[in-house]
């Protein structure tokens, strides 16, 4: 009997290690065939600490990218098209021929060929960890009367958001959302979608209107991408007030509070983004963060010159007068005697992060030009939108436009910035 049971219990015993020497093969095979998680997650969530921009687990994140110019919102010089001034003309003049229904089809039908998954492809492959993301109130307003665009279910459409952090999320590219033409419009340059339409600050009722209005969009979008790591930053205005003299600047955007009004509209709908804020030209443009009780901000500079001691000293006193928080150069190029190696010398000595002007560009002489990083030797064919017909704008606009299937490596990355990454 005793025998019996001890064998009973030896073949139990027996059966219970095979079973769990199969479990443990069984679980180590299946680790082994599990992928490795990629894209963005928690950790690598951005924000501020002294003069640096870091990620969740506390290490700096340099932040070298590009910006995807003339994309959603679109410059004449950037953008093979004819027989309009600005954005708002190109919409102006479409509706006017086509009705408002087919102006929206051929802009959309623009929008899908001028960046797709291919140019983020690309730009990952390169060696960017960040794009900055321009775009306009009109890619969400029909209007600057607050009507907005809806998506087949009745809700607010961002869609192109949507679409372009998604898929940086998935190569790990940090995105920087840029509103580069407010409701009203916050300079007169034709890059904010219209030309002399400088009323975002204008003290009227108007004026308050497209105050409200502005801040109604920033608040969507902050709700919207509350939490996602891969938005790096929300860019309140581009370049306001961009072409007047730095006293004026200071008058509209710093005494007049319209950052501190975007700040806080942003901040009461997501309070733990970076926001930054553009010095554009001149330090001296903005209040010192610790004045006005600003946390997590970084500022911006955009540089256009052509002389390397000038883009030296305008670095070197951005840093010195703001000393307190990151420096981010959100839009430059070298003209002139400013060479690129200097350029990126002098910005990584001071700790500045860095957006290149501009990925992609159709404009006249953009070859020639030896900034842009794709490009075409032989030109564009090129939308007329007065006179060509619906059908023609679209073909014009359509997969021709797309970089594979016409624009060249213009060499310029190899040449003067693949070293810098």
């Amino acid at each position: 009997m005793k025998k019996t049971l001890k064998r009973t219990l030896s073949l139990l015993l027996a059966v219970v290690l095979i079973f769990s020497v199969c479990s443990v093969s069984f679980a180590v095979g299946e680790e082994e065939t599990t992928e490795a998680v990629t894209g963005f997650t928690e950790k690598d969530f951005l924000t501020t600490k002294g003069t640096k921009i870091v990620n969740a687990e506390g290490k700096q994140v340099t932040l070298k990218g590009v910006n995807l110019g003339s994309w959603l919102i679109i410059e004449d010089w950037l953008s093979p098209y004819e027989e309009a001034t600005d954005n708002l003309n190109i919409f102006d003049t479409l509706t006017e021929r086509f009705g408002e229904e087919k102006a929206y089809e051929l802009m959309n039908i623009y929008q899908d060929n001028w960046i797709t998954e291919y140019d983020l492809d690309e730009i990952k492959s390169m060696g960017f960890n960040c794009v900055r993301v321009p775009f306009w109130f009109r890619n969400f307003y029909y209007d600057d009367n607050g009507r907005k665009i809806l998506d087949e279910n009745g809700n607010w459409d961002f869609s192109r958001l949507d679409w372009v952090v998604s898929e940086c999320k998935e190569r790990e590219l940090y995105v920087i959302l840029d509103m580069h033409g407010a409701v009203g419009y916050q300079s007169d340059a034709l890059h904010n979608g219209k030309k002399g339409g400088c009323g975002l600050f204008d003290k009227t009722e108007q004026g308050e209107r497209y105050r409200q209005l502005t801040d109604e969009l920033w608040t969507a979008i902050a709700e919207r991408f509350k939490g996602e790591p891969t938005v790096a930053m929300y860019d309140l205005l581009n370049e306001p007030m961009c072409d007047v003299k730095c006293t004026e600047v200071k008058r509209r955007i710093n005494n007049e509070s319209i950052y501190t009004r975007l700040y806080d509209t942003v901040r009461a709908a997501d309070p733990d983004h970076i926001i930054t804020m553009e010095c554009i030209w001149t330090a001296a443009a903005l209040p010192h963060s610790f004045v006005k009780g600003w946390k997590n901000v970084v500022y911006q500079l955009h540089f256009y010159n052509n002389n390397n001691a000038i883009f030296n000293f305008f670095v070197l006193m951005s840093r010195l007068y703001h000393f307190n928080v990151p420096l981010i150069m959100g839009e430059f190029y070298p003209l002139g005697t400013t060479t690129w190696n200097n350029c990126f010398k002098t910005m990584n000595t001071l700790n500045v992060n860095w957006m290149l002007w501009t990925y992609k560009a159709a404009g006249h002489g953009m070859w020639e030009s030896d900034w842009v990083l794709r490009g075409s030797k032989d030109g564009f064919e090129r939308a007329r939108l007065q006179t060509d017909s619906y059908e023609e704008i679209a073909r014009k606009w359509g997969e021709c436009m797309r970089t594979e299937n016409g624009y060249q490596d213009t060499g310029h990355y190899d040449k003067n910035v693949k070293d810098h990454l």
